[in-house]
């Protein structure tokens, strides 16, 4: 059995370039390549204790959200945008840095 060290490297290898590009589809002789925000996060622990005698844990989780597409057809090479994912994720955005705006603006006023 492998230790939960070489069981996340393991996994944590795998992630990269191929995961947030995918393989390029073939559509009615366009070439898409889709194009994801990809992120992890891996937590552990071992050990032994005196009092309780033994220890263990571990955790781990993803995320991949869809972005757009590279799309290539009769010579030219653009990007697509999937607008609901990056609205999904410029609300939130747009929403904290007008709060720090207006911190900043208040903190400016005294």
């Amino acid at each position: 059995m492998t230790s939960l060290p070489e069981k996340l490297a393991e996994i944590s290898r795998s992630a990269g370039v191929k995961t947030a590009y995918g393989d390029p589809v073939q559509v009615d002789g366009i070439s898409l390549v889709p194009v994801a925000l990809v992120y992890y996060g891996f937590g552990g622990g071992e050990g032994d204790s005196v009092d309780n005698g033994a220890g263990s844990g571990g955790g781990g989780g993803g995320m991949s959200l869809p972005i757009g597409a590279y799309v290539k057809s009769g010579g030219s090479l653009r990007f697509e945008p999937n607008v609901i994912s990056l609205l999904a994720v410029g609300i939130p955005f747009v929403w904290v840095a007008g709060k720090a705006i207006s911190r900043v603006i208040r903190a400016l006023k005294r």
